[in-house]
């Protein structure tokens, strides 16, 4: 179907950016030992390819097939194709550094911009070698779905069972994403080393692309982009401690990022400082971030090092796709 949905013309609630990767990742820490000790093993394999000695060579640039899954209640939610691929447009932006707003990285930031070197395509084949368009499209009877019961990531729940994780990015794009309270939220990500018929990543229709459906602030295709980080290890750059005593505590494993307090909303003004990190401050304009689609920009090199040190572990299939 053609959704002719002039994004500038609406609204979205929530006002502020919230994702609920965190949240699942101390449900399934909570929840099941297989996850927890695989958490353990991928982190202390992240330290260590962080930690050796590698030869200086630019890896080769890494392809992701990806399948997205249009789950949809109403015809709206059944996105057209063009807006799928003004996603995958994005991603492969963003991903390379070659996303045009990069050059509203502040002068001081610049330096630490790095390239991921990885590029999305949507799948060519399916599971059984059929050819595809690499989009499903399923209708569900369902008008939301909790993020806590990764219910959408399941035929028999009313959303759509995922591909094999291995050789498929799988993303979910469907109606409203709920956490237990009801509240919105735009998306959520499995971190590697969960179940493989749950790995992949969740985002609300309201806030996928660039096109028809897509909806101010977060009309940029960036909510992708900031749930795909996670999927390749990547923690929220403020270190998620701020409901702690100590805000200024936590880390997102990364040496290049500032030591930040809380996550940034909307649209902060350079320089925005906490935790001592003055006179520059929070890198605010770092996808992993919580500020609008139009103020985040960038990856660091410090982040793209555990995207490579996940491509060398728990996403290694995806090297001899």
């Amino acid at each position: 179907m053609t959704n002719h949905t002039n994004s500038s013309e609406k609204t979205i609630t929530p006002t502020v950016r919230r994702c609920a990767t965190i949240d699942l990742h101390h449900k399934l820490l909570q929840e099941s030992e297989q996850y927890k000790n695989a958490r353990v093993e991928i982190e202390s394999m992240t330290n260590e390819y962080l930690n050796s000695v590698r030869v200086q060579e630019e890896r080769p640039v890494v392809k992701i097939p990806v399948v997205v899954h249009v789950v949809w209640n109403t015809e709206e939610q059944n996105i057209s194709e063009e807006q799928v691929h003004s996603q995958i447009d994005v991603l492969n932006l963003d991903f390379r550094a070659a996303n045009p707003d990069i050059a509203n990285v502040p002068s001081v930031f610049k330096d630490s911009v790095s390239d991921a070197r990885v590029e999305f395509i949507l799948a060519n084949n399916d599971p059984n070698g059929n050819q595809t368009n690499g989009i499903t499209r399923t209708h569900t009877t369902k008008q939301s779905f909790l993020y806590s019961d990764d219910s959408v990531k399941s035929k028999s729940t009313g959303g759509a069972d995922a591909w094999p994780s291995d050789k498929y990015l799988n993303l979910w794009v469907c109606p409203q994403i709920l956490d237990e309270d009801g509240e919105e939220i735009l998306g959520y990500a499995q971190f590697p080393g969960g179940l493989s018929e749950t790995d992949g990543v969740v985002i609300a229709y309201t806030c996928f692309g660039k096109t028809g459906t897509a909806t101010r602030p977060y009309h940029l295709g960036r909510t992708a982009t900031h749930e795909i980080g996670h999927w390749f290890n990547l923690y929220h750059i403020w270190g998620d401690d701020q409901r702690s005593a100590n805000i200024c505590s936590g880390s997102d494993k990364v040496d290049d990022t500032p030591n930040q307090g809380k996550p940034n909303f909307k649209r902060p003004t350079f320089p925005h400082t906490s935790c001592n990190n003055g006179p520059d401050g929070d890198m605010f304009m770092n996808f992993m971030d919580y500020v609008y689609d139009d103020t985040m920009f960038m990856f660091t090199k410090g982040q793209v090092d555990r995207i490579d040190a996940c491509l060398a572990g728990p996403r290694s299939s995806f090297l001899t796709n």
